[in-house]
């Protein structure tokens, strides 16, 4: 093979390489930007209920922010951090997994799956459901303003849920 042909071959090859290990590594992170950066501001919620940081989970959550829980239950900024050191109910853990993000201007409405468990009278109780949260972005920061949980049912005798997770349309693009 002449010289400049192999030259040629192997420019080919190098650039055909570096081509398929880039699309890979795009492909390893598919994650669109902003279900890392609204996923990042969950977990700075579930860092600050798990640890009972009072002032991490003040800068997520708005002052006016009102939260609705699984069982029906409205509270404000200052009742949900009241909870976290209530005597016998304190929270063991929070996680949760952002699913969808729609934004119209600085709003952010992000729904997900949770797991929260807290101690119980007698034994730990675990709570699995789905959110939706409604973030708006104020001086370079998400803060929370609204919170909506529901649980999901599960069947106790073989494990098995009976609710779902339905899909949920994402909606047009703005």
């Amino acid at each position: 093979m002449h010289h400049g042909a192999k030259c040629i071959l192997m420019a080919t090859l190098c650039f055909a390489v570096h081509g398929h290990a880039r699309a890979q590594a795009r492909n390893a992170d598919a994650t669109p930007p902003e279900f890392r950066e609204m996923q990042q501001v969950e977990d700075r919620w579930s860092a600050a209920v798990a640890k009972r940081d009072q002032y991490a989970l003040e800068l997520v959550l708005a002052p006016q922010f009102i939260g609705i829980s699984a069982s029906g239950d409205v509270t404000t900024r200052n009742q949900e951090i009241a909870h976290m050191f209530l005597k016998g109910a304190e929270p063991e853990a929070l996680t949760q997994k952002v699913v969808s993000v729609r934004f119209v201007g600085d709003v952010a409405i992000v729904n997900g799956t949770y797991v929260m468990t807290w101690k119980g009278e007698k034994a730990p109780v675990l709570e699995k459901g789905i959110f939706s949260h409604v973030f708006a972005h104020v001086r370079s920061t998400w803060l929370c303003f609204n919170s909506q949980r529901t649980v999901v049912a599960e069947d106790t005798r073989s494990g098995a849920s009976k609710g779902h997770l339905p899909p949920i349309y994402k909606g047009p693009s703005l």
